[in-house]
């Protein structure tokens, strides 16, 4: 059974993250020929990330209806610029395409990548982030909603359900002590990127869960979501992870999660390495108290992910 408001999954997942390639003909089809073969591999559930191309609940929803019986997700959509209303149909329609097999992470977004792509930045983010969930939240679990915050607002005057479109669990890539706090009350769990094993154990579980206790909520879900590449190099492997995870040191969020790990170098968040090395690794976010796992393939990785969808498999 697939969490939802009231409910955790009784049983640990292990994910991959789906990346369509960028040179095929069609990329939705591209999506579903490898959600398919993932599937036959052993994989039971998938994540899309959200990027400014194709767009990821879409994505999971129509992969979901294809290939029946795979668990199907994002990971992540930002909260800006849409409006939690237009998130809540486009969510509850993948739902209702997937027969219950969706799931809905959710990001707090980056201002600068956000001030570029749009010409526009939003800031309170703990605030914006509070006030979408509320609204999910109430539109998820009554099909209505009537809310005026200071940066959000849902009123619609009808009914707003989708037959066939709920439960929705929603995570949240959730790193910090508020984000923690408001995912821990009002979500079903956080989905955090580049959180390491110690992160994790010492950090985001207990303050996670003391916040879902204090709401009357169920334990909430933690699921790890962990880049990776299975390769008879590592030493290859992890000079590529330094160059590719670069990026993320100058994002203020995960600066501040990597330094919280007490690492000197962001490749050691990754799991590099032969099958067997990279489960021992994997199992060190189990270990610390991660109810799931989301395997996020490298770029080295995303052209042979066979390796990868059998690592899953085997957890």
């Amino acid at each position: 059974m697939e969490s939802g408001p009231g409910r955790v999954a009784p049983f640990m997942t292990t994910g991959v993250v789906l990346i369509p390639d960028p040179v095929a003909g069609n990329a939705v089809d591209d999506a579903i020929d490898q959600a398919r073969r993932a599937y036959a591999a052993g994989v039971r559930q998938v994540w899309f990330p959200q990027r400014f191309d194709l767009d990821a609940i879409a994505l999971a929803g129509v992969v979901g209806a294809a290939v029946p019986g795979l668990k199907v997700g994002t990971s992540v959509v930002p909260l800006n610029p849409r409006h939690p209303l237009i998130v809540a149909g486009l969510a509850q329609t993948a739902q209702a395409a997937s027969h219950g097999h969706f799931s809905l992470g959710l990001g707090l977004g980056a201002h600068e990548p956000e001030r570029v792509a749009f010409g526009q930045s939003w800031p309170n983010t703990i605030t914006r982030l509070r006030e979408h969930l509320t609204i999910l939240r109430s539109v998820f679990d009554s099909g209505t909603v009537d809310f005026h915050g200071t940066e959000l607002s849902a009123s619609p005057q009808w009914d707003v359900r989708v037959p066939g479109g709920s439960p929705v669990p929603v995570y949240v890539a959730a790193m910090g002590p508020k984000a923690l706090a408001v995912t821990g009350e009002l979500a079903d769990g956080t989905l955090p990127y580049l959180a390491g094993p110690r992160t994790i154990g010492e950090f985001i579980v207990p303050t996670i869960e003391k916040a879902a206790a204090a709401a009357g909520r169920p334990r909430p879900r933690v699921i790890a979501a962990v880049p990776v590449l299975v390769t008879d190099d590592e030493q290859a492997g992890r000079a590529a992870a330094a160059e590719e995870l670069g990026f993320y040191t100058t994002i203020p969020s995960y600066q501040k999660v990597i330094a919280r790990e007490g690492i000197d170098d962001v490749a050691e968040l990754a799991a590099i390495g032969s099958p067997d090395a990279v489960l021992r690794q994997l199992r060190r976010y189990l270990d610390a108290g991660a109810t799931d796992l989301n395997l996020s393939p490298l770029r080295s990785q995303s052209g042979s992910p066979q390796a990868l969808w059998e690592v899953a498999a085997a957890l």
